[in-house]
């Protein structure tokens, strides 16, 4: 069974820098697509950045050039490098693992940021 933890958010100035951890369980890492998503209340949930298994990433243009996407397959950890944040990017944010007809989600964190 797959399980799947977040860590790293919190409180951050405009202009700061975060990294947001998602870490799985489970033998799926490795050959999975795994993406983040954010979510505001009142919104649907977006797509921010997904990589492939082997390691390609995809920005959603809203943080193209400001968030990095990147996974470590031996310690089975997914990685969000935020730097330059903005106030628009206060959210609670998921991690997602794909494989196959399966799918997972971390339990989310949430990302604070102030002026």
């Amino acid at each position: 069974q797959v399980q799947v933890v977040q860590s790293g958010g919190g409180l951050v100035q405009a202009g700061g820098s975060l990294r947001l951890s998602c870490q799985a369980s489970g033998s799926i890492f490795s050959g999975a697509t795994l993406g983040w998503y954010r979510q505001t209340p009142g919104k649907r949930r977006e797509f921010i950045a997904r990589i492939s298994s082997s390691g390609w990433p995809v920005h959603d243009a809203s943080v193209k050039g400001r968030f990095t996407i990147s996974r470590d397959n031996v310690k089975s950890t997914l990685y969000l490098q935020m730097n330059s944040l903005k106030l628009e990017d206060t959210a609670i944010y998921y991690c997602n693992l794909v494989s196959g007809a399966n799918e997972y989600w971390g339990q989310g964190t949430q990302v604070t940021v102030s002026s």
